[in-house]
């Protein structure tokens, strides 16, 4: 924390001194049935609290809120006071800089993908591409993809257009989900939603997708928990704690916990999941345990443990969400890591051992640590390689487990730093020309056959397969001002801002080194947009950071320790 203060302290102050951008009322391009039912205008209702003092959820450990949340939610430490961005702050509060010249062009791009619903904005659509043939469902409101916009909305003091976004997600959650005759989760948050302007009838309607429309048919659990980040990030950012503290948004976050903290066959604290669960929404061979998915839930947890009251139904999810944290941190940081050393221990892996003695517990065989990794592990730094289950290690980095681990502070100091180490040692293979890689490396010749199934979209160092998103920006520089190591995100951001606009915000882009627009990448995608100005404020105004980051948890410093499959 004492680091991002001398980082803000030293760092210069862009003031965006463009055209200001009004908010347009664009016809949202998007489609489905009237929602007759609990008008968005009357739950926001609801008196808000004033904003002067912007200051929110205390960070406090599971255990001090499992014995003291009697005494109510307090305030967050001072250090991390939320604050936001001086976009809109005359020349006279600082030493001027022109601003990047793109930092205008995004924020118009921005507010064209704006969706509304009942003449209020209620999120953005996935890409405002009209040269695209095919729409595609990317003309739908993304829980997943509003999460950038949502942050550049809170960190440029516009947090009503995040309050519309929660409270409608929030709606459809309470609908009755079904495919097939099968009736999904209570809690399940739909992966989008759509809006559908009638002139005749004079009326707006909106239909949510559950997995029923998706390309593969499955439902998101990704979803809900950046909804609970998001209205973390929210409360963070403006102090007003009423909206969490609100009986819809309390029984959200609980059916939401209810399914992922469902006790069944599982012998780990992980969760189970399937492929194409998440932003990887397509067969990749990520089914299990995927790291993505163990950080978001981690974070989540943490998330709603600062959210919760302390009522009858709260206390109960309380107590098992701080056994749950316990659990997660201690097989995460053991079994999820990988150092020099670590690879080393499981070279030598003895395998077919019995009895809670066994070092090598998940009974991997050293001959299926594939050869890339001997040379991709650094003598210094280390990360979270992809999925850990029985007989298998997928050794592939992500970017997106690997970042939300520092950020909700899964990840140990120590191991931040590594991961850190780790993208600067391997800047080519990670970063190449545009940031940054979504997995390394990407899987080809017959093992892209049998993983993928033949996607013709994910061919090797395309879209999910190695394929380079500008989104991740955000989420490395969060990264880097979290561990101190700023010089990497001006690097990545620089790099960025030499092609973004010129190549009209693509998608994803292609090729070993990303240097070429994504072959079935759209254009103004507008979490490529979002991504890049929430970088670039955080850049602005490190304080932004404490909205979506988490500090680590004292109480359980004691899983740090080495457990005895750290040795042969």
């Amino acid at each position: 924390m004492d680091g991002v203060k001398v980082i803000a302290d030293g760092m210069r102050r862009e003031i965006d001194a463009g055209k200001e951008i009004g908010l347009k009322n664009v016809s949202s391009p998007c489609s489905i049935s009237e929602m007759d039912d609990h008008d968005l205008s009357k739950l926001l209702d609801k008196p808000r609290l004033k904003m002067e003092r912007k200051r929110s959820f205390d960070e406090r450990s599971p255990s001090e809120l499992t014995t003291g949340l009697h005494r109510g939610l307090e305030s967050y430490e001072t250090a991390y006071s939320p604050g936001r961005s001086t976009l809109d702050t005359p020349p006279s509060a600082g030493t001027f800089f022109e601003p990047h010249p793109i930092v205008g062009d995004a924020w118009e791009a921005l507010r064209r993908s704006l969706v509304y619903f009942r003449t209020q904005p209620v999120g953005t659509i996935a890409a405002y591409d009209h040269a695209s043939e095919e729409v595609l469902n990317y003309d739908q409101v993304f829980v997943r993809d509003f999460v950038p916009s949502a942050l550049a909305f809170l960190m440029n003091g516009e947090p009503d257009i995040v309050k519309n976004f929660l409270l409608k997600t929030l709606q459809l959650q309470g609908w009755e989900k079904q495919i097939d005759r099968f009736k999904l989760g209570e809690g399940v948050m739909p992966a989008s939603f759509k809006v559908l302007h009638s002139p005749v009838r004079k009326t707006e309607t909106i239909i949510a997708d559950f997995g029923e429309s998706a390309i593969g048919r499955v439902a998101p659990v990704d979803s809900g928990f950046w909804w609970i980040i998001l209205l973390r990030a929210y409360t963070k950012s403006t102090g007003d704690q009423s909206l969490a503290e609100t009986p819809e948004c309390q029984k959200g976050m609980r059916l939401i916990l209810a399914l992922c903290l469902s006790e069944g066959f599982d012998t780990f604290p992980t969760l189970l999941c399937a492929d194409g669960c998440s932003m990887i929404d397509r067969r990749m061979g990520i089914y299990g345990y995927p790291i993505e998915i163990q950080a978001l839930f981690f974070m989540a947890l943490r998330s709603a443990l600062l959210m919760l009251k302390p009522d009858q139904e709260g206390k109960e999810f309380i107590k098992r969400i701080v056994k749950r944290l316990h659990a997660l941190s201690y097989h995460m940081r053991s079994y999820f890591w990988l150092d020099f050393q670590r690879l080393n221990d499981i070279y030598r892996f003895k395998t077919l051992e019995y009895s809670h003695t066994a070092v090598n517990k998940f009974n991997v065989i050293p001959d299926s640590i594939p050869d890339w990794v001997f040379d991709f592990v650094p003598m210094r730094g280390g990360y979270f390689i992809g999925n850990v289950s029985p007989a298998r290690m997928d050794f592939r980095w992500f970017a997106i487990g690997n970042c939300i681990a520092i950020l909700s502070s899964l990840a140990t100091p120590e191991q931040a730093s590594a991961v850190m180490d780790l993208i600067e040692a391997r800047w080519e293979e990670l970063v190449g020309e545009m940031p940054l890689k979504i997995c390394y490396p990407a899987i080809e010749s017959h093992e892209w056959q049998i993983v993928t199934g033949c996607d013709p979209k994910n061919t090797r160092w395309s879209y999910h397969n190695g394929g380079s998103w500008p989104v991740l920006l955000w989420m490395l520089t969060a990264a880097c001002i979290k561990t101190g190591r700023i010089q990497i995100a001006r690097r990545a951001i620089d790099l960025a801002e030499s092609r973004l606009l010129k190549d009209s915000w693509p998608e994803y882009y292609d090729g070993k080194l990303g240097r070429y627009i994504g072959k079935q990448a759209r254009k103004y995608q507008t979490w490529s947009i979002a991504g890049y100005l929430v970088a670039k404020m955080m850049l602005e105004d490190p304080s932004n950071l404490g909205m979506i980051s988490l500090e680590e948890d004292k109480q359980m410093k004691h899983v740090i320790r080495r457990s005895s499959s750290w040795t042969c």
